[in-house]
């Protein structure tokens, strides 16, 4: 009895320590760490690195960066002189970003230089024992999107109102700069838009890839945009309203895409600066100092200087009969004889000269006399050829539905 007594106790002694066993592997279980997740980026697992990301500064060149990382100046000799044909490291950018992986060994050595072109594009130098280079685009995703806007105090205000990125207005204003005078929007215009936007990783806003059609209704007008490719070899595209004709004419409405008229073209005004009475045969347009100023159309520059009334100035003649002029720019951007297109930027605004503030005053000629450009008859758009305006109309006719099932909104 005694026995059995004793191999019971056995027994439950042992699975007391059995129990105990697989609790305590329990425990180590519960408690093992749970594996990093993979991180990857410019087609690198980055857990097998040590990572560093910076900005480069003002001030900073390649050989500084790299050397500061542990790359002596022999070698980075050698892979300037091994990529240059892919990457030249004297136009890196201050404020671009850059990625550094090392070897996470205790050498920490550098293995791989990432810089950042833009958004999207990157260049990658191998620069480990084995140099090479070669560019690469992050992977983009491309999203449709309709939205509809209505004006209550400007073009920037109304995109804003319906969140959306600044782009908007700008390719609006792009599209429209022929055809919509931005600076003379009357409460209650409307627009309607259908656009592609770009998205890296499917959560990073990158850019607007195309816009497809827009509708912008002024003073109860519509003016529809439609984008169309005229030309299959180049795939060169432009924009043409609801009867076949181009949005784009000779001449753009304003020489900058977006501000506003501070002073219009008038026979009598006082000057802000000279005190006296005295004809004003320009219409000024107020803007940061810096905005770019765009020449309103194909021509020559017949000057490009400076005087103590014009300040900056540049002159472009465009034919025998229409003349430009554009002034008080903080810098030229053009030489005398130099041959612009329209939209080419031929300075940047500035206050030099008799100006009391940044802006650009926007002179126009006729046959050699200064008039008022926006009661000019001035050249018209050019329509698609009549051959191919049946196949335009068919190819527009399911976006024009699109646009037009869009309700607008209202104030």
């Amino acid at each position: 009895m005694r026995r059995i007594s004793l191999f019971f106790l056995l027994v439950l002694v042992l699975a007391g320590c059995q129990e105990k066993e697989e609790k305590k592997q329990e425990v180590v279980k519960a408690e093992k760490p749970a594996p990093k997740p993979v991180i990857k980026e410019y087609g690198f697992n980055l857990n097998d690195f040590d990572v560093v990301v910076d900005t480069i500064k003002s001030g900073d060149n390649f050989g500084f960066i790299l050397n500061n990382n542990g790359v002596d100046q022999g070698h980075v000799f050698e892979i300037t002189q091994r990529v240059k044909d892919t990457f030249n490291p004297a136009r890196i950018i201050a404020g671009k970003k850059y990625v550094i992986l090392k070897s996470k060994d205790s050498t920490h050595k550098p293995l791989h230089f990432i810089y950042q072109n833009g958004t999207i594009d990157y260049t990658v130098l191998n620069i480990g024992d084995s140099i090479s280079a070669y560019t690469a685009k992050k992977p983009v995703t491309i999203k449709k999107r309709e939205v509809s806007g209505v004006i209550t105090s400007s073009l920037s205000e109304a995109v804003n109102a319906q969140g959306l990125s600044n782009m908007v207005m700008y390719k609006l204003s792009d599209i429209y700069q022929w055809s919509i005078d931005f600076f003379k929007l009357q409460k209650g215009d409307q627009f309607k838009i259908v656009y592609h936007e770009k998205y890296i990783d499917d959560t990073i806003f990158a850019g607007i890839e195309k816009v497809d059609a827009a509708v912008f209704k002024h003073g109860n007008k519509p003016f529809y945009a439609f984008n169309y490719e005229t030309d299959t070899v180049t795939g060169q595209a432009s924009f043409y309203d609801e009867e076949a004709k181009a949005l784009q004419s000779f001449f753009l409405k304003a020489p900058l895409n977006y501000s506003r008229i501070s002073s219009r073209y008038q026979k009598r005004r006082f000057h802000p600066v000279q005190k006296r009475w005295k004809a004003h045969l320009g219409t000024d347009y107020a803007a940061p100092t810096g905005t770019p100023i765009k020449t309103t159309a194909d021509g020559r520059v017949i000057a490009s200087s400076y005087t103590s009334g014009n300040g900056n100035y540049v002159k472009v003649r465009h034919n025998k009969k229409y003349t430009t002029q554009y002034l008080h720019m903080s810098k030229r951007n053009v030489k005398k004889g130099q041959i612009v297109k329209q939209g080419d930027v031929i300075g940047f605004v500035g206050s030099t000269g008799l100006a009391t503030g940044p802006h650009v005053c926007y002179r126009f000629w006729v046959n050699g006399k200064q008039v008022d450009p926006y009661r000019q008859n001035l050249p018209t758009a050019k329509k698609i050829e009549d051959d191919k305006k049946d196949a335009y109309l068919a190819s527009i006719k399911p976006l024009k539905t699109e646009l037009d099932n869009i309700p607008y909104k209202n104030i």
